[in-house]
């Protein structure tokens, strides 16, 4: 399980507390003992939870019990547990509160695709929200889905905006890109049935599916299956929990979507008192 730096979560402490607590120093507070813990106000997949603990131990609290990022909880659950002076337990308070809510909502999220599918990948793209990206593929690991790509760097994705640029047939370049990165499988991305099918034939090793309904990703799987080998047809865009399931009862194995980084947090409450 990826666990972010401690330069991270620095950086998020120093953002939220740069010059001291305020309010907590000017009631006295500080050194007074206190207890700190998270429940779910509804139920969830938990992520982030180890990040938590650093920013409260980083504040000076201490932890006494807390459950792993992937956990599924039911409403009202302890999660995580603390303890520690007063001031050091408000500083870490709402910075952890908020990253576990929403890598805890990208999770849950995830989780429902993925139960909704089983046997299937679920592949979430690279359209988290920008400097969030640790955090983010920490969350959809957590569901149960992988990263379709991390970046540009590591994977070959020919999209339309790219073709515009070649000249002469698929099966010329997609040889092309083969000789020259021959431990990369070809994605090439397709806005129709036709255009797939002649993609598949060109040598795509994986077809992905713009916006394409289940439908069309069965026909694109019919037409191809007696190539050797069949190539991998995987929708993206449009992608939900809501129709995961009809694209996977298409044929598909593999499904791409960006659903999981759009949508609230998840609730946690969280009790802050003296011991």
């Amino acid at each position: 399980m990826i666990v972010l730096p401690d330069s991270a979560l620095d950086a998020l402490l120093a953002q939220d507390v740069p010059y001291g607590d305020l309010t907590t120093d000017s009631l006295g507070l500080a050194g007074r003992p206190a207890t700190m813990h998270f429940a779910a106000r509804a139920a969830m997949v938990l992520a982030g939870t180890e990040e938590a603990v650093r920013l409260i131990e980083k504040a000076g609290g201490r932890l006494t019990q807390v459950l792993p990022s992937g956990t599924a909880v039911e409403a009202g659950a302890v999660f995580l547990e603390s303890d520690g002076p007063a001031d050091a337990l408000h500083r870490a308070w709402k910075v952890a509160q908020t990253l576990t809510e929403y890598a805890s909502g990208i999770a849950t999220r995830a989780r429902r695709i993925v139960d909704a599918v089983p046997g299937v990948t679920v592949a979430c793209t690279r359209k988290n929200f920008p400097g969030a990206k640790d955090l983010s593929v920490k969350a959809v690991m957590a569901g149960g889905a992988v990263m379709h790509r991390m970046g540009l760097s590591e994977t070959l994705l020919v999209f339309p905006e790219h073709r515009g640029f070649l000249s002469g047939p698929p099966g010329a370049w997609i040889a092309d890109l083969r000789r020259k990165a021959p431990e990369k499988k070809i994605v090439v991305e397709a806005g129709s049935v036709e255009e797939a099918v002649a993609l598949a034939e060109a040598g795509a090793d994986v077809i992905q599916l713009e916006k394409l309904p289940p439908e069309a990703a069965r026909a694109v799987i019919e037409a191809t299956r007696h190539l050797t080998p069949a190539p991998v047809v995987a929708p993206a865009g449009g992608v939900t929990e809501a129709n995961a399931a009809a694209y996977a009862a298409a044929g598909c194995r593999l499904l791409v979507t960006s659903a999981p980084f759009f949508g609230p947090p998840a609730d946690v409450k969280v009790t802050l008192q003296p011991a």
